[in-house]
């Protein structure tokens, strides 16, 4: 029996397939047709570009073989040294300008400290490296760089042996052992990208199929880690998985199973690309029947190589609504493209976020020097997550846009970056007012501490919050972004306005048994003991933008259907408890929708479909009532009407005013 029929035979995967149905025809010019539809976004590289890949790969090769050498002290031996690439470069689906992400293997001689010192100061020295800077303290501790145009992401790693031969593989679990936790990390970006190519029955239809998917999710904002959705490794597994079960379809029929069987996915049920390993070497491995913690992750796509891990733990209530609404409206897309109603055009047309809420949070990151804003950007968006999932305790989605928008020609510094969150809030229950300013306080307290731990604050540092209506956003974005923006407001709401933002988030038979967001949130929003307690003045920003207490307002009609047009006076409480004392600001909102506030002289500086997953939807004992909650209720436009004159002084329609209270806890 040949090599390609045992492939043929085997089965992928923790299940048997569920179609090994031969392509047709028509399947395989739906497969053509994807392929040239992909053509006009650069996800396919020239060989020009590719062999530049090759190049500087092979220098960096070479300076991480010269530096071991530098450091090793016997003379005529050859310690070796080898760089390894990992994610979308070894996964063969690189796009047009795309980075690399590598990994230096250094012998056991060679320390992460010299990595980060002298092979730090080798790279320094290197003309063709700009935009050096290491993130030592991160989870997996990087150096990132752009050499000779290509941006770069290199980990580090020392095996416990002699020497690193060109010929090492890291596959075998052994290598691991003796080795600490950073350098585990670090091995298993190869390892884990090396196993998923083991694991697909066809490599050549499973890379047609992810660059398929990866453009789709680019071009619907649901492409971060980072931010809570899907990185390139879960979105790789995912694909991966799907090709297990269906080992002989074209990318077109992958693509469209793909869509269906995430979109009724019995989450939080696992994905596995395969049984886990067993092994003695004593590593923490993701799994929800021993460890409590495992069993609130929301969207657990687990590694295929040890220790086993949860690639998704990023993930919110908030992201998995979203995602789910694109699967199922990329699962009805590609339908009708197999019906010859739609071109694949269709499936790649880029999401209308910034027209789907009325409601939206601006996060704006400013330092003065380059190397001060990669450190301070890096900070700030590793933590909006934190964010998200507080936000989440008061409304139904916070939906952040995972793409940072640069400097506009008004800024204020030379080095910006600002960040968009969607708010949706629950149209099902009674008029509501929902104050957020004690959560955002305390998600910039969180900011500011952490960036005194490890030293990274520097005084030209500073992060801003506003809270802006949809008909005022296209003034804090990009002028061709703003164009399309302003473009489409012109047609009716509910033309402009995205599903996601008319109805209630997709939810799961599952959604409901899983973990509340009340818990995620409870060290964010301040709550007793919280981090914002513990901090002085010096950690809050000048300007706190407070959220519009009547935009807020939800009421039985469906607010978010409706065309925004209110201009009226509106009043908002504060809780903040770094004033001692009891002060209240009166603050003009201008016609551009801000309502900046500052601060007086005297404030004081489980499986596959149909498996049992029980123990992956246990609710969590230790949830508590969300202290937003709990915070005083503001007083809509319409009650202020009402009022007694001292409680609202400017009561002109253009010019509104905001009273900010705040009061010790």
């Amino acid at each position: 029996m040949s090599g390609s029929e045992n492939q043929a035979d085997k089965q992928f995967g923790v299940s048997p397939p569920l179609s090994k149905a031969i392509p047709t025809e028509i399947e395989l010019g739906l497969t053509e047709a994807l392929q040239k539809s992909m053509q006009p976004f650069g996800v396919f590289e020239t060989d020009a570009e590719l062999n530049h890949r090759i190049m500087v790969l092979s220098k960096i090769d070479k300076m991480v073989k010269e530096w071991i050498i530098s450091l090793t002290q016997k003379a005529n031996t050859s310690p070796g040294g080898k760089v390894y690439t990992f994610g979308s470069y070894r996964l063969g689906v690189q796009t047009k300008g795309a980075d690399i992400d590598t990994l230096c293997v250094a012998p056991r001689h060679i320390s992460r400290k010299e990595f980060f010192d002298s092979f730090y100061k080798k790279l320094e020295s290197c003309p063709e490296v700009k935009n050096l800077h290491a993130v030592e303290e991160a989870f997996v501790p990087v150096i990132k760089m752009t050499f000779d145009g290509i941006e770069m992401d290199m980990l580090f790693a020392r095996l416990a042996a002699p020497t690193i031969p060109d010929d090492l593989t890291l596959t075998d679990s052994k290598i691991l052992k003796n080795l600490d936790t950073k350098c585990v990390r670090s091995l298993n970006g190869c390892r884990v990208t090396d196993e998923i190519l083991r694991q697909v029955p066809d490599v050549d239809s499973f890379r047609m199929t992810l660059r398929a998917v990866k453009l789709w999710a680019k071009r619907k904002g649901v492409y971060s880690n980072a931010l809570g959705f899907l990185g390139g490794v879960s979105w790789a597994m995912l694909v991966a998985r799907t090709c297990q079960l269906y080992p002989t379809a074209t990318p077109a029929v992958i693509l469209l199973k793909f869509f269906y069987i995430w979109s009724v996915w019995e989450w939080p049920g696992p994905v596995l690309l395969r049984q886990p390993e067993v092994t003695d070497l004593g590593f923490p491995e993701w799994d929800a029947k021993i460890n409590v913690a495992d069993r609130f992750h929301l969207m657990p796509i687990i590694t295929p190589a040890y220790p086993q891990q949860n690639s998704t733990f990023n993930v919110s209530r908030s992201s998995r609504s979203v995602l789910l609404d694109h699967f199922k409206e990329g699962y009805d897309i590609t339908e009708k493209i197999f019906a010859g109603k739609y071109k694949w055009e269709k499936l790649f047309e880029e999401s209308n976020f910034f027209t789907s809420y009325r409601h939206y949070i601006v996060l704006i990151a400013r330092a003065e020097s380059e190397s001060s804003f990669l450190k301070w950007q890096g900070l700030v968006e590793s933590r909006i997550r934190v964010l998200i999932q507080s936000l989440e305790g008061s409304v139904t989605r916070a939906h952040v846009y995972p793409k940072a928008f640069g400097k506009l020609d008004d800024d204020e510094g030379p080095y910006v970056s600002r960040w968009f969150i969607g708010l949706l809030f629950d149209e099902k229950n009674k008029p509501q007012n929902v104050d957020l300013t004690e959560c955002i306080q305390s998600f910039i307290d969180l900011v500011y501490k952490q960036a005194r731990f490890p030293a990274i604050l520097t005084h030209d540092m500073s992060i801003d919050v506003k809270y802006v209506r949809k008909k005022f956003l296209p003034q804090y974005l990009p002028s061709d972004i703003a164009e399309k923006v302003r473009t489409a407001m012109k047609k009716s709401p509910s033309e402009s306005d995205l599903k996601s933002a008319n109805t209630t988030p997709s939810t799961t038979p599952t959604q409901k048994k899983t973990v509340s967001a009340a818990q995620s949130s409870q060290d964010v929003c301040g709550a007793s003991g919280s981090l914002s307690s513990n901090l002085s003045m010096e950690s809050t920003p000048s300007d706190i933008i407070p959220s519009d207490s009547n935009d807020s307002q939800v009421n039985s009609k469906s607010e978010d259907n409706k065309e925004d047009t209110s201009d009226s006076p509106e009043v908002m409480e504060v809780s903040n408890a770094d004033h001692s004392l009891t002060k209240r600001h009166h603050v003009n909102c201008t016609d551009n929708g801000e309502c900046p506030v500052k601060k007086t002289k005297d404030e004081s500086g489980g499986g596959e479909p149909g498996n049992d997953i029980s123990n992956f939807n246990q609710t969590n004992p230790t949830a508590s009532t969300n202290p937003i909650a709990q915070t005083k209720v503001n007083v809509s436009a319409k009650e202020l009407e009402h009022e007694p004159s001292h409680h609202n002084p400017t009561t002109f329609p253009k010019n509104r005013s905001i009273h900010l209270k705040l009061v010790q806890h």
